[in-house]
């Protein structure tokens, strides 16, 4: 017992001084003290680190602390991001049989009664995502929305219950990531270690667990269909993703990146056509189906400006993005968002099937790796890019031999610098530094880099 103690002792510090940390952050900490956000980050990536060297070996210890640090977060209010006020009060609409796509919660604030629907906290939720939400339409797919009603329903007149139900689903998620991901890593002849870049990564923890995003609810989806993909279970596959397509639309984005996948597939050309085509129609009938108890008149009009907005008229943490509209300022004068955001994405569209067709995406390992390079090019082309949005690349790498996403997780919330107590001001300076950080890394990968980084590991007998 005592050789155990000593075996821990280190160990077993460095997490109760992370759980200190994540206590901190949790509950004493405001968006607008940037020092002592980015201190704490910076803390806890180092400490993390330090334990992944030592106990890297050990994966039920890194597990367990895993879900300690979550569970630290688990009666927090969120202090990064007031979303959840918005998924709370789609909640509420979507359990009383109310579609949130077709009023603005302004539009409900002016008259509740024409809606026929009733609002817990109706004020408290409205104040809390504020004026810029409020006044449109939502944009969270159905599944999500599924979730957001499982905390409506039950809720009631506290708001602290309602957090608590958002977050469940949310850690349950993570560790479905880890049991598939594990699975997966050991299928592709990686290191089974590696699903603690994820699993254990500050980022993970306080951008999801902690502020209630649920990129982590789309990426279980994600990595199980590639699971499933790997294991050549093509169908289960095909349902899971569109789940995941219902979650978050980010996985659209990845569909024709599978052409070269099944066109290789050992079988006559013929068959792995149909077999492609059966794919996407599924793909396809299960995501509609999902939208179907929500369609009317208005919804798709609601739904697709909202989603427009994202890339004609909001603008964060951008890089690509934000060198055009300097050049358009030098050149005519005033920001030039409305007509780039109608270029970029046909740019993203050009850029995929280039990723399509022109590359080799024949196995799992190279379909994996041209997702990743799909979504980082994306979300550099970007006008707005939140810090919870690298959850994506970042689970997606750890099943490459690229690590330019770990880094990004690490200096993306540097972008927090933006806010303070009454405004969101960006300071181009701790956004030139970022992305020429990571750039900068992701070329070097790219071009020179000869070997992949692993956790290195302190030998140990219990190994």
């Amino acid at each position: 017992m005592l050789n155990q103690l000593k075996l821990y002792r280190t160990p077993l510090l460095l997490a109760l001084l992370c759980a200190v940390m994540y206590g901190s952050f949790a509950y004493d900490l405001v968006r607008s003290d940037f020092p002592k956000l980015i201190t704490l980050y910076a803390g806890l990536c180092f400490l993390s680190y330090q334990l992944l060297k030592l106990q890297g070996w050990n994966f039920r210890f890194l597990v367990v602390i895993g879900i300690v640090f979550r569970l630290v977060f688990l009666l927090a209010t969120p202090n990064l991001s007031q979303d959840f006020y918005r998924f709370l009060w789609d909640g509420q609409l979507v359990a009383q049989g109310v579609s949130p796509y077709e009023f603005t919660v302004q539009a409900f604030m002016k008259n509740p009664s024409f809606y026929g629907a009733s609002m817990n906290l109706a004020s408290t939720l409205h104040q809390g995502m504020g004026d810029l939400n409020a006044s449109h339409f939502s944009n969270y797919p159905p599944v999500n929305q599924l979730f957001f009603a499982f905390a409506g329903t039950f809720m009631g007149k506290h708001i602290g219950l309602g957090i608590l139900l958002l977050r469940l689903p949310i850690i349950m998620a993570d560790l479905g990531i880890l049991y598939f991901g594990r699975k997966l890593l050991k299928n592709l002849q990686f290191p089974q270690k590696n699903i603690f870049w994820y699993f254990l990564n500050p980022f993970i923890i306080i951008e999801l667990t902690g502020n209630l995003h649920f990129e982590g609810v789309m990426l279980f989806f994600v990595v199980c269909g590639l699971y499933l993909f790997q294991k050549k279970q093509w169908l289960g596959a095909a349902a899971v993703w569109a789940l995941s397509i219902s979650t978050k639309l980010i996985p659209l984005l990845f569909l024709p990146l599978f052409v070269q996948w099944f066109w290789h597939r050992k079988a006559s050309k013929s068959k792995n056509i149909f077999q492609l085509l059966a794919f996407y129609s599924l793909v396809t009938i299960i995501t509609v189906l999902t939208f179907v108890p929500f369609v009317s008149e208005s919804f798709l009009n609601n739904y697709v400006s909202t989603t427009a907005l994202w890339f004609q008229n909001f603008e964060f943490n951008a890089s690509v993005y934000y060198v055009i509209r300097w050049i358009g300022f030098q050149t005519i004068g005033w920001n030039i968002i409305e007509s780039v955001g109608k270029i970029l994405p046909l740019v993203v569209v050009l850029f995929i099937l280039l990723l399509t067709f022109f590359r080799s995406n024949k196995n799992a390992k190279s379909l994996i790796t041209a997702m990743l390079f799909a979504i980082s090019g994306y979300f550099l082309l970007s006008t707005t890019v939140h810090p919870w949005y690298l959850a994506t690349p970042l689970l997606l790498s750890i099943f490459t031999k690229y690590r330019f996403p770990l880094l990004w997780s690490v200096m993306v919330m540097v972008s927090y610098a933006a806010y303070g107590e009454t405004s969101v001001e960006e300071n181009m300076v701790w956004v030139a530094i970022e992305y020429t950080t990571v750039i900068g890394f992701a070329l070097w990968e790219l071009f020179f880099r000869k070997t992949t980084p692993e956790i290195p590991l302190q030998e140990s007998q219990n190994t």
